[in-house]
């Protein structure tokens, strides 16, 4: 009897120590360890951390999951967590409030995630973390107080991140390092304090001096994982050891150039130079009154470890050329400037024998462009300057289906005219002249209208080749694309592949030879559409048999 009740007894025990036993999350893992309990769930779908885990836990790990954000839901019971490993997981975004409540935390693992930032100020709510892995992440930015708040931390991994400059400030803040230097403990516990910086895209310039000096310090209490840091940029010391270069001071851009004052002759070419020096390499800007009218090629090289050296160059200098051409370098340290004054003088009028004179325009400069596309057509828009206080303006508009040209004169303070009811496969040019000279001495662009398809893929196949190989581009209505010209314009030298046929059901025959008008001549053709503007076989058939 005794023995019946003694096996009821252990029955009871069994059943009461199994009713207590807390649940495990489904598809996870729940073990006793040395430690306390512990969670492990690898390879599940899980959006987010479990909110019902049980209080009790000692560990979570959580691996190979979707999770794509560290929030604060979570461990609001779970005060006894020690250990947090949710390695390899899609981890973007650590709340800030995530930790607020793992008073007693001291591993967190989230190596091969997709974190670009860290909010460091959470560990204040962690005063006993030791081991911080954030390995494989996308970091890169290391704040100078970013350890400030983590005293018992002897493990810090930032291995294969993006970090390319830190400052040495950030670890000789990590207090764990200020302690060590106050006890004056040397290399005694060079074994407790352990650093991983290696894999990052270092750039190895001024910025990074200090973090070098750091690495090379013979009292550092701190051992690297892996010493041999390589460089990345700049190009030319990518590969080298950090250990093993030398790195100047920063310094504030320093700017030169061999002339500060040039004159030249109206047509000249010109180049202007700017000689910047600086650590870190800076940048190179020039701003000038009409650089929003006038654009010229800068051309940038090294000339030396420090040095850049820029080059302005205007080719066949106008008289509005002339001005203050400011050179801006600049650095995270700061800016340098340097003005240029650049002098034009008038040509000379050359004996009739040598009639080569560069410019007839005298002072005056006239700059048109298309800007945009309107409802039924575009907008032109110039800029000009002239030896006259009123100046007043003509605008010649022709094109393939016009037997004479459209007149427009325009009044002073305007600079905008809408050309509309474009015709469709048409060939039109617009040319602007000071007062009533004739167009040949002002400013001319060349359009030409895409064929009025019907089918809207035909449109957007036209317009799409029209993007490809022309230069200045339009998308009007009617499949219009536009390209500015130097002068006059000729048929001739566009080819068959560029001007298109005159239809010749829109117009009567013309009485005299197509471009024949000289003041339309000589136009350097830029684009080389072979297929847009071109009429099928069909249609010039049809065309030759109705002539």
């Amino acid at each position: 009897m005794a023995l019946v009740f003694h096996y009821f007894l252990l029955i009871l025990v069994f059943q009461d120590t199994h009713a207590v036993q807390p649940f495990c999350l489904q598809g996870c893992t729940c073990s006793e360890e040395s430690f306390g309990r512990t969670l492990q769930c690898m390879s599940i779908s899980l959006g987010n951390i479990p909110e019902n885990l049980p209080e009790e836990l000692k560990q979570v790990r959580i691996e190979h999951s979707p999770i794509f954000e560290l929030s604060r839901g979570p461990f609001v019971n779970m005060s006894t967590l020690e250990y947090l490993w949710l390695n390899f997981n899609n981890i973007t975004v650590i709340h800030l409030g995530a930790l607020e409540h793992l008073p007693e935390l001291r591993e967190l693992r989230l190596q091969g995630n997709k974190l670009r930032s860290v909010p460091w100020t959470a560990f204040r709510a962690t005063p006993f973390l030791r081991v911080l892995d954030l390995k494989g992440n996308r970091i890169d930015i290391l704040p100078e107080l970013a350890l400030q708040f983590l005293a018992n931390l002897t493990y810090l991994d930032l291995s294969s991140n993006r970090l390319t400059v830190v400052s040495k400030n950030v670890f000789l803040n990590w207090p764990s390092y200020q302690k060590c230097q106050q006890l004056h403990c040397g290399a005694k516990i060079l074994s407790s304090m352990v650093l991983a910086l290696d894999n990052n895209p270092w750039v190895c310039d001024c910025r990074l001096r200090g973090l070098v000096q750091f690495v090379k310090s013979n009292s550092l209490p701190v051992i690297l994982v892996n010493s041999y840091l390589i460089c990345q940029d700049p190009v030319y010391k990518a590969g080298q050891l950090l250990h093993e270069i030398k790195l100047s001071v920063c310094m504030k851009p320093q700017v030169s150039t061999p002339s500060a004052n040039i004159t030249v002759q109206v047509g000249q070419n010109v180049t202007l130079q700017c000689l910047a020096q600086a650590s870190p390499s800076p940048t190179i800007s020039w701003n000038y009154p009409l650089s929003i009218w006038r654009k010229f090629n800068v051309l940038t090289s090294s000339t030396a470890e420090d040095a850049v050296l820029s080059q302005l160059i205007i080719p066949a200098a106008h008289l509005v050329d002339s001005g203050n051409y400011t050179c801006v370098a600049s650095n995270f340290i700061g800016r340098s400037t340097l003005v240029i004054s650049l002098h034009i003088q008038p040509a000379q009028v050359l004996p009739a024998s040598h009639s080569l004179s560069i410019s007839r325009e005298g002072n005056s400069y006239i700059d048109l462009r298309v800007v945009k596309q309107t409802v039924h057509g575009i907008l032109l828009e110039w800029f000009a300057v002239a030896n006259i206080s009123e100046e007043w303006f003509t605008l010649y508009i022709t094109s393939d289906e016009a037997l004479r040209k459209e007149v427009v004169h325009i009044g002073p303070g305007i600079n905008t005219y809408a050309v509309d009811n474009l015709l469709p496969g048409t060939k039109y040019e617009a040319c602007l002249s000071l007062g009533s000279r004739p167009p040949h001495e002002g400013r001319c662009v060349v359009f030409v209208t895409g064929r009025d398809g019907g089918r809207l893929e035909d449109r957007e196949r036209l317009l799409h080749i029209s993007v490809v190989l022309c230069v200045l581009l339009l998308a009007v209505p009617v499949g219009a694309y536009v390209w500015t010209a130097e002068g006059p314009c000729s048929c001739r030298k566009w080819g068959p592949h560029c001007c298109p046929h005159p239809r010749r059901a829109l117009r009567p025959p013309p009485a005299v030879p197509q471009c024949k008008d000289r003041s339309f001549r000589d136009h350097p053709a830029v684009c080389e559409d072979g297929e847009g503007h071109r009429h099928t076989k069909g249609n010039e058939e049809k065309e030759d048999d109705s002539g």
